[in-house]
Formats: structure tokens, C-alpha cells, sequence
């Protein structure tokens, strides 16, 4: 009876404090906070705000997975301040190491999305190989075993299976000047090749037009490669000067 009374004696002591957390985030929904004297609890509402029976003296513990734990010393001041907040500081993770493997083995062919031996298209053969690849199970008619589209046809004299064509030569030079570029820097064609600056994408230009050339640069020997490239940078160089006269 004496210790019930002394509990009840201790709790008719506190008073409801009414305070508020806040942070660099909107999201103050559901943080605990604990009178670690009296071990009662409550969580925050959506705006931060909380209410929770204490005295000066105790000590409440604010603790969220999101927020660093804060423990706070109630003064006696504080039951009185109607503006009571509590400051809490978000949890950066930070990760100690990244590690990034490359697995050559796993591809669309191992894990089976398409079949082994398919050719790939670029979005540009795509194309010309869908305006002229013939369909022979376009529907039913006249013929055994149904009838041929007449897409392919009438792409051929429109035009368009011509100028399909050309995309895809075009699309092959860009390929091309892509992997010249990785291959060799600016200064080598300006340092070693001495081709002028200003001249240097005409002289990449050039050298894709070559068939010789782009067999070599795909096969990516890029000792061969070299090679060639100073050969046609001679050329090209007497190409300059004659048009320079």
C-alpha cells in the first residue's frame, strides 16, 4: 500500500507537456518518444506535434529509424513554453564501398531471351530488313500455302527501301567515327598525324570512307590501325594543299 501510494504520489507530479519535433523533412509521422523515467510512450502525429505526462527532471528520448536518438532534460520552463519543439537530425547512410562486377558470361543469349546464333539489328537495318523481308504468311488467297506481302514491292518503287538504304550507311559511318574517336585522341591527329585542327573531322570523314580502312579499325588492332591512319593522313594532306592553291 505504501509503495502504491508513492507511485501515485510521483504521477499526480507530472503534468501533460505538449511539444513539437521538427527537421529537414516533412515525414515527423510516428517517432517515438519516451519518458525514460516513467518508460510511457507515445508517437509523434503528421505534424511533428506529441503530448506525454512529465516533470521537470525527467528525460525524453526521441527515436525514429530516420532521425539520430535525442535525449532531452525537461526544465521546468519548458511546461510553460507553448512554442516547446525539438529539433531531430536525419540518418545519412553512407556506403562504405561500391563494387561493380562485370559478368560477360550473362547476356540476353545465356539467360535465354533470344535464341544462340541470331543476328542483331541496329534500329536502322531494323528498318530496311522489315521494309524488305518478303512475308509469306501474310493471309490465305489464290497461292498454295497463302500469299507473298506486297510491302517489299511497293517500298522498292516508292523509294523508300533506297532511302532506308542510305540511313543504314549512314548509321555505319557514325559507328565508325565513334570507334576512331575512342581509338585516338584529338592530339594524335593533330600532334602525330599534323593534320590541322580545323581539318581533323573532314580527315575522320575521309578515312571511313575507306573500306580497307574501317575492316581494319573494326577488327580494333589498333597497331594496324595506326598504321593505315598515317598512311591516308599523307594523302589527305596533299588533298589540303592541292586545294589550297
Amino acid at each position: 500500500m505504501f509503495l502504491s501510494q508513492m507511485i501515485w504520489s510521483q504521477n499526480q507530479e507530472r503534468t501533460v507537456l505538449n511539444g513539437k519535433i521538427i527537421s529537414n523533412t516533412n515525414d515527423l509521422e510516428g517517432v517515438y518518444v519516451i519518458n525514460a523515467e516513467t518508460e510511457a510512450m507515445t508517437t509523434t502525429a503528421a505534424d511533428g506535434s506529441f503530448s506525454i505526462m512529465a516533470k521537470s527532471g525527467d528525460i525524453l528520448v526521441f527515436s525514429s529509424i530516420q532521425f539520430k536518438e535525442n535525449r532531452i532534460l525537461l526544465k521546468a520552463e519548458d511546461f510553460s513554453n507553448l512554442n516547446f519543439t525539438v529539433k531531430l537530425s536525419l540518418l545519412m547512410y553512407q556506403l562504405q564501398e561500391v563494387i561493380i562486377k562485370r559478368y560477360d558470361n550473362i547476356n540476353a543469349v545465356a539467360l535465354g531471351i533470344i535464341p544462340s546464333g541470331q543476328k542483331s539489328y541496329t534500329e536502322a537495318e531494323r528498318k530496311l530488313h522489315t521494309a524488305t523481308a518478303l512475308n509469306p504468311t501474310a493471309s490465305a488467297g489464290s497461292m498454295a500455302g497463302g500469299s507473298i506481302s506486297a510491302d517489299p514491292l511497293l517500298n522498292f518503287f516508292s523509294g523508300r527501301t533506297a532511302m532506308l538504304k542510305k540511313e543504314v550507311a549512314v548509321e555505319k559511318k557514325e559507328s565508325f567515327m565513334k570507334l576512331l574517336e575512342n581509338m585516338f585522341p584529338l592530339d594524335h591527329f593533330v600532334d602525330r598525324l599534323k593534320i590541322p585542327v580545323e581539318y581533323v573531322k573532314g580527315f575522320e570523314y575521309y578515312v571511313v570512307e575507306n573500306e580497307k580502312f574501317t575492316t581494319i579499325l573494326n577488327s580494333k588492332n589498333k597497331t594496324s590501325t595506326e598504321f593505315l591512319l598515317g598512311e591516308l593522313a599523307v594523302k589527305y594532306k596533299e588533298i589540303i594543299a592541292s586545294e589550297a592553291k
